[in-house]
């Protein structure tokens, strides 16, 4: 009996199932929450974060503590495992699983009995615990523990996994701040943990007494021992807390639905204490003679994962240790830093009190959990090895036999963490797509579990075992106490029912690997991925889970993901949409390939915005894969009206150029314009932009005319005027004030000879056959232009020429030295006209920057630019809403405002009387005026309006005229 249940964990099945769709039937008849059974709804919860993949049979999002035991029993009844997840982070493969996934993130998600005087408040699995932070932080409490996902993890996973964060030095982990736990078994009893014996499981109690010797020798004493199951914390001597026994149980035991949690003052002010070493093993053995200063963190990284642009706001050196102190005043925690500097052994240290400072600081550091995926030439690398902790004293000498062993092995990676405590993050380049490659992943994992013993460490150390150690573990514990760790779940899980395979008799390290499900044969695709080697699974597997994009506000200026912080849907997420990515080439959940409707629905939402270009750590760019799948997808099939309509409107702009005025006329005509909206998909809310009645073409053609007669004087340095199709045809006035600016700069302007387009429009509705022709006419028409800086007023078409153009035509040199010539407007002003000083505006500013020049160009010359011409204040990140062609969709509307008002639209409304509303892109300037009937204006306007010269069509020292170049006039 014993031995069939030990198979059946390691299977993952309670008992053989039965019919699916009898289980997915009876579950919608006793939850109130969600049931998802589709491919989708699977596909999305194969992987977290880890290097694992195991398909559920479906997902529950369970809204209360009765819907939670109701799912049991019916999961009970039909012998399915139940896998609780929250945020789907844990890097050891312990939130995935062969039956039903119960998703905490959609509806329980309380917080309530908060109080400040006991300093606890009760939670529901699902809060996120940036929300919990906020809610104490009113009263001036945080939760201690806080690992670099504190974003989007959830209470209920940091319990499961024993969750620790950068502040364990002074708070200690999830069990350190546990007051007592509401818990269901897969047997249908419902528990309240606490300290006691009260509630606990019968047959418990004499576990535990029968084995007190084994108990009290089997466990190190280290400030990060997370491996295993936490028996000791049942000990009388250690005051019999079942809470903390249960804590870190990684869902193996029972479902928490509630949990009162402990919290801690927040220190009244910080000062981060930045300190220099020669290297990491330096770093790691001066960290433990700072405990005693009393810091909240000791954290280090060396120089492979800082940023070559982050490098200069640090001290000399090649690693360095950040520690954070606290006091009740900004002096206070300043005077104590200082102190720690000067104390501490380092080449070089500095102190950084500014916030934004810290900020910026301590988001290379959270980002190192994604950055560290990519070794420094660009080849891939794998957690597994990701949280092992030895005690601080001893941590020097680990990393030396860690780095040791990597050789050994042919193996490398770049250790960073928890220094303070002794536990280290590290990505390792394993090769697991091999078969030769993933026997060194097992013989490198049982000596790197054998070193870690030997210095006396924990094979976890922050985010459990799950399947990648808990094999493991009796090289850690002995045989005795890993078979009582057995025992210890069988106790409250008899029929095998809670996520079996993981902590007891565990799933082999190397089985369900994610990798093996993907294509090995090249997938024919048409963009080149230059930086995953042209491999498109390789992109894809660019998404390791770290969730970033599962954060529900775009954090000061970031952008990702507009469409998941509106929706709250996994599916709208990047990671969502890459799992979704991830199962279409593996063809095992999604299984019609490049045709998949879920792939297609998920991808419907997606705004394309870039955002994840820049913001996602290991730099998944969604809106490339987007458009890839949607070329693939309607290949050879009728396409979405809008795709014709939008998606081509650079045709049919430049066809209506001789009609604008009649056409905006007949755009008035509500019937007309509602038949025009319902032919071309586009959203019946939205009004029809208006063609402008001269093109900035036919203005810049009569304006050469007379300049000719004139004689003007030449600049010095000659540019082009890029007339994209949106300043061309809708929005002139933007190109002739940019004129304007950048003659007065002193700059000579050209223009291309004939239209062109960087072909963003067919990029983004996936015609990428048309767009590649589109672009190879535009490095044509671009080839008198060699070599002279290219100005792109428009932001999305500067990035489509930037990213797509050499992407779509790689084999084209004039791709690539056009991406390299073009230039934003600020930044040609600032490289070839450094001298001139713009008009004061004096006046402060409100709005957005474009979401592709965040992502791809950025804004830092914009930012100086306006800073020189007075134009004060900050303009907001996330993404406008419109995008391009997507708010224009049918269907989009609501998503496309509800972006809008998440920073775009409050930052309008609250603008101070006298503020100019700044926004370069079409996109936003369109959202602002149709939304709020205010008017954006494109930088360049401001200027212009502030320079003495009063006439745009006057004479200026530009002409088309003159130069020993051909001329680029505009002219035919």
């Amino acid at each position: 009996m014993a031995e069939q249940r030990d198979r059946r964990d390691r299977q993952g099945e309670a008992r053989p199932k039965n019919d699916t769709a009898a289980l997915a039937r009876e579950l919608r008849a006793a939850v109130r929450g969600d049931v998802a059974f589709d491919a989708a709804a699977r596909a999305l919860m194969t992987m977290d974060a880890s290097n694992y993949r195991r398909v559920p049979l479906g997902v529950v999002a369970p809204r209360d503590a009765a819907d939670v035991a109701a799912a049991l029993a019916v999961c009970r009844a039909h012998g399915v495992p139940v896998v609780p997840r929250g945020g789907g982070t844990s890097i050891a493969g312990q939130a995935t699983g062969t039956g039903v996934v119960l998703d905490f993130t959609r509806h329980m998600r309380a917080i309530t009995d908060l109080d400040p005087e006991t300093r606890t408040v009760v939670v529901q699995p699902g809060v996120v615990l940036d929300d919990l932070r906020a809610a104490a932080g009113a009263y001036g409490l945080t939760f201690g523990p806080d690992p670099s996902t504190h974003s989007r993890c959830t209470l209920g996973g940091m319990i499961g996994n024993n969750s620790c964060g950068s502040h364990s030095v002074a708070w200690g982990t999830t069990a350190d701040n546990l007051y007592d736990l509401s818990v269901v078994t897969y047997g249908g009893d419902e528990l309240r943990l606490a300290e006691g014996w009260q509630g606990a499981p019968e047959g418990l109690r004499a576990l535990v007494n029968g084995n007190l010797a084994l108990l009290r020798t089997g466990f190190p004493e280290l400030p990060r021992r997370i491996s295993g199951y936490a028996l000791d914390a049942l000990l009388p001597e250690n005051g019999v807390n079942l809470a903390r026994a249960f804590c870190g149980s990684e869902g193996t035991l029972g479902v928490v639905s509630e949990a009162t949690v402990r919290l801690v003052e927040a220190p009244g002010a910080r000062a981060l204490a930045v300190l220099g070493y020669a290297g990491e093993s330096a770093a790691a053995e001066a960290a433990p003679a700072l405990l005693p200063y009393g810091p909240l963190t000791v954290e280090g990284m060396a120089e492979d994962l800082v940023p070559e642009q982050e490098r200069r706001l640090l001290p000399r050196g090649s690693a360095w240790l950040f520690v954070e102190m606290g006091g009740d005043s900004a002096a206070e925690a300043l005077s104590r830093a200082e102190r720690l500097v000067k104390a501490a052994q380092a080449l070089e240290g500095t102190v950084v009190t500014d916030p934004a400072g810290q900020r910026a600081l301590w988001r290379v550091r959270e980002d190192a959990s994604g950055t560290a995926t990519r070794m420094p030439d660009g080849s891939e690398a794998w957690p597994g090895w990701e949280d092992c902790a030895v005690p601080p004293a001893r941590l020097g000498a680990y990393l030396r036999d860690f780095r040791s062993l990597l050789a050994e092995h042919g193996l490398r990676g770049t250790p960073y963490g928890h220094f303070g405590d002794g536990c280290i993050h590290v990505r390792i380049d394993f090769d697991l797509l091999s078969e030769t490659g993933v026997r060194r992943f097992r013989a490198f994992s049982e000596e790197q579990a054998e070193l870690v013993v030997a210095h006396g460490g924990s094979l976890s150390g922050e985010h459990g075992d799950g399947q990648a150690r808990a094999e493991l573990l009796p090289k850690m514990y002995g045989n005795e106490l890993v078979a009582l760790f057995g025992r210890f779940k069988d106790v409250w899980d008899p029929a095998g029912g809670m996520n079996p395979g993981v902590l007891a008799r565990p799933a082999r390290l190397d089985e369900n690997l994610r990798f093996a499900v993907l294509p090995t044969e090249h997938v024919d695709v048409a963009f080149a991925y230059p930086h995953d080697g042209g491999d498109f699974p390789a992109a894809v597997r660019r998404c390791v889970g770290v969730a970033k994009c599962r954060t529900e506000s775009a954090a000061g200026a970031g952008v990702m993901c507009p469409s998941f912080r509106v929706t709250g849907d996994e599916q709208h997420s990047t990671r969502g949409r890459a799992r979704l990515l991830h199962e279409m080439l593996a063809g095992e959940v999604v299984t019609d390939g490049w045709r998949s409707r879920e792939v297609r629905d998920a991808l419907d939402l997606c705004l394309s915005c870039k955002g994840c270009r820049s913001d996602c750590p290991v730099g998944v760019d969604m809106a490339t894969y987007k458009a890839e799948f949607l070329h693939h997808h309607y290949k050879g099939r009728l396409r979405p009206a809008a795709h014709y309509a939008m998606g081509r409107l650079p045709v049919w702009l430049r066809a209506a150029a001789p009609f604008a005025g009649v056409l905006g006329a007949a755009s008035r005509v509500r019937p007309l314009a509602a038949l025009v909206k319902r032919l071309g998909g586009i959203a019946p809310e939205r009004e029809l932009p208006t063609p402008a009645r001269t093109t900035l073409r036919s203005w810049w053609r009569a304006r050469n005319r007379v300049v000719r007669k004139r004689s003007p004087e030449l600049g010095t340095t000659t540019v082009v005027l890029w007339p994209d199709t949106f300043t061309n045809h809708l929005s002139p006035d933007v190109g002739r004030a940019a004129v304007r600016v950048l003659e007065a700069a002193g700059l000579r302007v050209v223009m291309p000879p004939r239209p062109l387009c960087c072909g963003l429009t067919y990029v983004s509705t996936g015609q990428l056959d048309r767009a590649r022709a589109v672009m190879r006419r535009t490095l044509d028409g671009m080839e008198r232009a060699a070599g002279l800086p290219v100005v792109v007023l428009e932001p999305s078409c500067a990035a489509a020429l930037k990213a797509d153009l050499p992407e779509l035509l790689p084999n084209d040199p004039r791709a690539a030295a056009l991406a390299s010539s073009v230039r934003t407007f600020a930044q040609v002003l600032e490289e070839y006209a450094p001298h001139w000083q713009p008009p004061r505006i004096d006046r402060p500013v409100a709005g957005q920057t474009h979401c592709h020049q965040h992502a791809v160009l950025g804004d830092a010359a914009e930012q100086r630019l306006r800073e020189r011409a007075g134009l004060t204040g900050t303009l907001s990140g996330g993404c406008c809403g419109l995008a391009g062609n997507f708010g224009f969709e049918r269907g989009h509307y609501d998503v496309s405002v509800a972006c809008a008002e998440e920073q775009l639209l409050p930052s309008v409304r609250d603008a101070a009387q006298g503020t100019e509303l700044l926004a370069d892109g079409f996109s936003c300037r369109t959202q602002v005026q149709q939304l709020t009937g205010l008017k954006a204006r494109h930088l360049a306007e401001v200027l212009a309006d502030g320079l003495a010269d009063g006439s745009a069509d006057g004479p200026a020292r530009g002409s088309a005229e003159g130069g020993n170049r051909p001329p680029l006039t505009g002219q035919h």
